[in-house]
């Protein structure tokens, strides 16, 4: 019989992070793109602390995926790059760590608004 708890970690940890998104959206004042901020900023603290590491062991996918795990390889950029540029590399590293995770979303958003039609925002 297969060992089943690394995949149901990965599945709670993630679940965990998006009810707390979810909380934050219905119980705060805070809009989803402070949310989805904010949750970057925390990877990029948590990689910078050196608690993302031991947490990415332990719950895999859970915490690589969302965008804790985004934030985390903006201060994985950050860090590489600094030790081989120096003081530039805090503005470059993420940017380049990163380039292909934006590079996809611009294209998948390009993509998708070719072949659907927008309806504006109603108030």
């Amino acid at each position: 019989m297969q060992n089943y708890y690394p995949i149901i970690l990965t599945f709670v940890s993630g679940g965990v992070i998006c009810v707390i998104a979810q909380l934050l959206i219905d119980h705060t004042a805070l809009t989803p793109a402070r949310i989805l901020v904010a949750y970057v900023t925390t990877g990029v603290f948590l990689y910078g602390v050196g608690i993302y590491e031991p947490l990415f062991e332990v719950f895999g996918c859970g915490v690589s995926v969302p965008l804790i795990g985004f934030g985390a390889t903006i201060g994985r950029g950050i860090k590489q790059a600094i030790n081989e540029s120096g003081a530039i590399g805090i503005l470059s590293g993420g940017i380049t760590a990163t380039a292909a995770g934006i590079t996809a979303a611009l294209v998948f958003g390009l993509f998708v608004s070719l072949f659907t039609k927008g309806k504006p925002k109603r108030m």
